[in-house]
């Protein structure tokens, strides 16, 4: 922090690190800043604050570091009033507090600059300012709802805390979190100095005896009616697995019929009690521990030095290759996308085009910058365009026999050295390498549907998969804004895995007579984005069933194994008996009337009849959980993930496990390890082999050992 005083008695200190990688949040910010209220207290004359906050300015999180260690309430809320303390003493001071913001804030910034007096910002491209605090489960901090709804009112509050909103500056203005911006940097300092000279009155509004809140308070007519609809808008989001709205409502309510000390003790106390919750560590857990290592590099062969990856080619333009072909480009790639007409090439083309166009409408970039990520993609149907490419990427239809003569093709025409990847979800990246002139250089890079959105990368070693390779992967992958985890080879690897047990665990249930409604309700109850039924249709019936038929024939599988699991007779009720393949062809488990929302087809109650005795809501979304979670344990087992974290974040991000449990593994350490066994041993006695517990856990328990890590 730099602490400067100018000849009319302002001081202007600034909250900028010199090492940008460090973090000064917690006690080393603590210190810091009391140091600098101790020296503000203790001016004579002191005309004015001016604090600056910049883009890079390292007060951005809150300590989770510390927060995460509480494990009783007491001591944690006593943390907390101490934090709040710290601001109500720059509150104190006597002479006006101004935020001078130069870039985008979140977190602690803007817990500091709202207990400033004024706030001005610079009219920065880009910028935009986030209580992002709510992403990870808990509140913003600091008396920052106190202040806000002080400052802007109950709604506008609302609005912003509760689906942790990004704002920009105009929106700031409008809202009234800023009062004013400026033009420049070279103006902020300047006009912060005139602010100060124009309004002397240091107290804030809240500390004054005739205060109204802005709009009313909770009591108020329109805001009565406002918060009476909330409760029940916020349980059909959260459905009660995300604590945080809840509390930020209750907040926001109590806190605006007492007086602002009161209001800042009712907040700690809510903050308190979200903290001592198992799924706000969960979430704070993965969302921040564990996802600031994935994205540090923590399964990067450390040995290697940093690559870049300048030009790409993507052997195909359906699906998957243009939405590899676009992140790709939007990242400052230049890429080779081939296919094998010019009409398909064209019609890669067309679907990034209108990608970026969409992204045009949302005003999320401009009509110049589209033009460019669009001039770095060349469409061509010749291989020998794909020369000068530094990283290879194959994307066509999952068959085997496909992709291998496709990368056998691609390889006759490329001179210059490269590394080879598969986006393959299924196939084993060691048999694919077979049909490459160098197996060191092939890997398998998993991208998820639909790319763009998609944030995780699957990143799959084979046999002979180098160092190098693996390492220019991932930097490739955190290049194009993803977020990539590393698994050893097998049939279907990691996420695939995994995910299908959700898939099939409801097709499961519906072969036992559960009703498909119920189905679909409970998977949204544990917390998935959407119902298995839904899944299945969205990834197509069809293509469960040829990913099923072609392990059987390549592992040599008597088809008589498929009467063993219950899900096959439903692939084959859907497939051969109604021609129902998926959401493709518009009709699967839902109807897809036109103009019209989907709906559950009737014909599935009719063909698996309702039990007389049907099994509970938490019983399904028990049964989601742990067909998962075996299947993630058995990967374990088999080391084809090595990694709780890589775990945890893949199966958040890749198919939607649900966040408030922590990931797929740490599920089972929340659970704990013979609890969880037992439990699976009891599934696997009421509905098959499949629930049956991997040796891995008995060895785990047997040495002592409490949780993966």
């Amino acid at each position: 922090m730099t602490y400067k005083k100018n000849k009319d008695n302002i001081v202007i200190f600034s909250l900028e690190c010199e090492n940008k990688k460090e973090n000064l949040s917690g006690q080393n910010f603590t210190k810091s800043l009391l140091e600098i209220i101790s020296k503000l207290e203790k001016e004579s004359e002191l005309k004015g604050v001016i604090i600056s906050f910049t883009n890079n300015s390292f007060l951005s999180k809150y300590d989770l570091d510390s927060l995460i260690k509480f494990d009783k309430p007491d001591p944690c809320y006593e943390y907390i009033e101490s934090q709040n303390a710290i601001l109500r003493r720059i509150e104190k001071i006597n002479a006006p507090v101004i935020a001078a913001i130069d870039g985008s804030i979140s977190g602690l910034n803007i817990g500091l600059a709202l207990a400033c007096n004024y706030r001005i910002s610079t009219l920065k491209k880009g910028a935009g300012f986030e209580f992002a605090e709510v992403k990870n489960g808990i509140l913003p901090g600091y008396g920052s709802i106190a202040r806000l709804t002080r400052i802007i009112g109950i709604e506008k509050s609302l609005n912003l805390l509760l689906d942790s909103y990004r704002f920009n500056i105009s929106e700031a203005i409008d809202f009234g979190f800023l009062d004013e911006f400026v033009s420049s940097k070279e103006d902020l300092i300047k006009r912060s100095i005139q602010c100060i000279k124009s309004n002397p009155n240091a107290l804030q509004p809240w500390d004054r005896d005739n205060f109204e809140f802005p709009h009313g308070d909770a009591h108020s007519s329109k805001n009565a009616a406002l918060v009476s609809v909330y409760p029940a808008m916020i349980r059909k989001k959260t459905r009660g697995n995300f604590p945080a709205p809840e509390a930020i409502l209750n907040i926001i309510v109590e806190g605006s019929l007492v007086d602002f000390e009161t209001a800042i003790r009712i907040e700690s106390k809510f903050y308190t009690q979200l903290l001592m919750r198992k799924s706000t560590k969960n979430i704070i857990i993965a969302n921040w521990f564990q996802f600031k290592k994935i994205k540090s590099g923590a399964s990067r062969p450390s040995s290697v030095p940093k690559t870049s990856t300048q030009k790409i080619g993507v052997l195909g333009a359906g699906l998957m290759g243009h939405g590899i072909a676009y992140v790709s480009a939007k990242a400052g790639i230049d890429v080779v996308m081939v296919d094998l007409s010019k009409s398909n090439v064209d019609r890669g083309l067309n679907k990034i085009n209108n990608i970026l166009q969409g992204e045009v409408k949302k005003h999320s970039i401009s009509k110049k910058t589209a033009k460019e990520i669009i001039g770095r993609v060349t469409g061509t149907n010749e291989n020998s365009k794909l020369n000068g490419c530094d990283f290879i990427i194959e994307a066509v239809f999952e068959d085997q026999k496909l992709k291998g003569s496709v990368i056998t093709e691609a390889e006759k025409n490329i001179l210059n050295d490269k590394v080879f990847a598969s986006n393959t979800s299924t196939i084993p990246i060691t048999n694919l390498a077979e049909k490459s002139n160098d197996p060191e250089k092939f890997i398998g890079v998993h991208f998820f549907s639909p790319v763009n959105r998609m944030k995780l990368v699957e990143i799959i070693k084979g046999k002979k998969t180098s160092n190098y390779t693996l390492a220019k992967a991932f930097d490739f992958a955190i290049k194009i804004g993803k977020i990539p985890i590393v698994v050893n080879d097998s049939r279907g690897f990691y996420t695939t895995r995994v995910f299908e047990r959700y898939a099939k665990e409801g097709m499961s249930l519906l072969k036992e007579g559960n009703h498909p409604v119920d189905i679909e309700s409970a998977g949204k109850a544990a917390g998935f984005p959407v119902g298995p039924l839904a899944v299945i249709d969205e990834i197509s019936i069809q293509l469960l069933a040829d990913i099923r038929d072609q392990s059987i024939n390549e592992l040599n599988v008597e088809t008589v194994s498929k009467s063993d699991d219950p899900w096959n007779e439903v692939i084959d009720f859907m497939l051969n008996d109604v021609k129902r393949p998926g959401r493709a062809h518009e009709k699967g488990f839902y109807e897809y009337p036109k103009n019209r929302e989907k709906y559950i087809w009737p014909g599935l109650a009719k063909r698996f009849q309702s039990l007389q005795k049907p099994i509970s809501q938490k019983e399904m979304v028990e049964r989601f959980y742990f067909s998962q979670s075996i299947e993630a344990v058995r990967c374990f087992e088999e080391k084809v993930i090595e990694s709780d974290i890589d775990a945890n974040i893949g199966s958040i991000h890749g198919w939607g496990f649900p966040l408030f449990t922590g990931g797929v593994i740490q599920f089972v350490n929340n659970y704990g390890l013979k609890k969880f066994r037992d439990k699976a041993n009891q599934l696997c006695s009421m509905y098959g082999k499949r629930f049956s517990p991997p040796q891995l856990l008995d060895s785990m328990i047997k040495n002592g050992e409490k949780s993966f890590k």
